[in-house]
């Protein structure tokens, strides 16, 4: 599978950043900082999809998202769905942090379009951060 679309990936980058505000974790700490956004989705993806329907995602948009970034490959979905990272991670710098993590929100944005569409991925995103500035953040739309 191809990149995820770039409007997708701003809106991961803008999700990332919204929650960030609110996240008392500095980038050093790395799972704090990829895995926000993601334990955030997880309880309404796990409604509606079930726990292991959301451990499937999960690692459906690892794998794509190891394409675009190798060192997510290091990176493993644990059975209660939450994300295992390898102890050597505090050697990547932020840029590479950032890629990895904008690159897996993006492809699990992307999976939420494909199965449930563009209305109800909103619709999630609203529901996780009600007063995040989502009026804009449709992907049909710049």
């Amino acid at each position: 599978m191809n990149p995820s679309t770039p409007k997708l990936r701003a809106i991961a980058e803008r999700l990332i950043a919204y929650d960030a505000i609110g996240n008392n974790s500095s980038k050093t700490n790395v799972p704090a900082a990829i895995g926000g956004v993601v334990e955030k989705l997880r309880r309404p993806l796990a409604e509606l999809t079930g726990g292991i329907g959301f451990r499937s995602l999960l690692s459906r948009a690892l794998a794509l998202a190891n394409s675009e970034v190798r060192w997510l490959r290091a990176v493993h979905v644990k059975a209660d769905g939450s994300l295992e990272w390898p102890a050597d991670m505090t050697q990547l710098d932020e840029e590479e942090i950032a890629k990895g993590e904008v690159a897996l929100i993006a492809q699990l944005l992307e999976l939420l379009v494909s199965f449930i569409g563009e209305p109800l991925r909103l619709h999630l995103v609203q529901d996780v951060w009600p007063t995040a500035p989502v009026h804009n953040l449709d992907s049909d739309t710049e």
